[in-house]
């Protein structure tokens, strides 16, 4: 997982509350074996309308997405995670989002930035305006060109995790030498893994 410790980007504003993951990555996209490939079924029966925000080539590129409230709601797919980091999404904006997708956010290198809904809003529209976006994970704030600033909240541990760019594969390997010397003292008449 890449260390998160600032991004600046542009921004997608995403007018829609109550996004649930079924809407983010729809089911029929869910037979990959691996995180890759994704992001051609992200809000796939939304971008079939050419109106659709991801759809308008000014967005091309863009690395944060501004939504509404509630979003990532439902069932707790990790593959919404996978699909928005597949597409190159590094934060997601939002007043509120389902619990679950949050912590498989966080756990898959994905911000999510939970500010005020009438913030959000304004941060929208910067998105609309083609404002450049500093996310600030040390300062745990949001910069908008412009002079919008917002701070926003996250436990230190989580923070901690992402700056470090430490999935839980990662943090496992952290301790790789005391493994290894625990399997290696470990009686040979055990079960073992391969």
């Amino acid at each position: 997982m890449e260390p998160f410790i600032t991004h600046t980007g542009r921004a997608v504003p995403l007018r829609r509350t109550n996004v649930d993951t079924d809407q983010i990555i729809p089911a029929v996209y869910l037979k990959r074996v691996s995180r890759e490939g994704f992001g051609e079924g992200l809000f796939a029966a939304w971008r079939e309308d050419p109106k659709f925000v991801l759809n308008q080539s000014r967005y091309d590129g863009a690395t944060i997405l501004v939504a509404g409230t509630d979003f990532g709601i439902g069932s707790s797919r990790e593959h919404a995670v996978w699909a928005l980091v597949d597409y190159g999404f590094r934060v997601v904006i939002a007043p509120r989002f389902g619990d679950i997708f949050r912590t498989n956010a966080t756990k898959a290198g994905l911000l999510p930035v939970q500010l005020p809904e009438a913030t959000v809003a304004r941060m929208q529209d910067a998105a609309e305006a083609d404002r450049s976006f500093t996310i600030d994970l040390k300062a745990r704030e949001v910069r908008v060109e412009g002079g919008l600033i917002a701070s926003f909240e996250i436990d230190d541990y989580t923070r901690w995790r992402l700056m470090e760019g430490l999935d839980d594969i990662g943090l496992t390997l952290r301790h790789e030498t005391a493994i290894a010397a625990f399997e290696q003292a470990r009686p040979a008449w055990l079960p073992a893994t391969l």
